[in-house]
């Protein structure tokens, strides 16, 4: 069963990080060409794939996590690399939460009047350059989770 549950976890570690990372880079394409159909599309297809691969696969990577630790009789409170895994999961889904799903719902919303305007607002740019920025902030985390994971650094406290 723990074979089971950590390959659960690395899945939902899987569809998670490589959601976030071909994310940024097409919508970041998307968004250079100006073209109000191609940004409105990449935006919906940010939503659809954020809430299905991002959140699934979080999903995913905690229930395999936590199941794993319980079947391995492993501490997550006093086995530092999985405190620390959790905090680094923590720090990127409050990020996630707190700053990207709003301006992700601001886009959208800009997007809708795309089709009727026909052009791309300043507010929409901005937001777009300021999720980048945490969207990239957000990996970091992800990544450090990663290595805490793999290493296991401070094995015992």
């Amino acid at each position: 069963m723990y074979a089971f549950f950590k390959s659960v976890h690395i899945l939902g570690f899987v569809l998670m990080a490589g959601n976030v990372t071909v994310t940024a880079l097409w919508k970041v394409f998307a968004d250079r060409t100006s073209n109000t159909r191609i940004i409105a599309f990449a935006q919906w297809l940010v939503t659809v794939t954020d809430f299905s691969f991002t959140f699934f696969g979080g999903f995913l990577m905690v229930i395999g996590g936590y199941g794993a630790a319980w079947v391995g009789h492993i501490s997550l409170i006093s086995t530092p690399w999985l405190v620390l895994g959790q905090l680094m999961l923590l720090l990127a889904g409050a990020i996630w939460a707190g700053i990207l799903i709003p301006i992700q719902i601001r886009q959208a919303g800009c997007a809708q009047d795309f089709a009727v305007y026909g052009e791309v607002s300043a507010a929409y740019r901005k937001d777009s350059r300021v999720w980048l920025i945490w969207g990239l902030t957000s990996t970091v985390p992800l990544i450090a989770g990663l290595w805490f994971m793999v290493a296991k650094p401070m094995t015992y406290w």
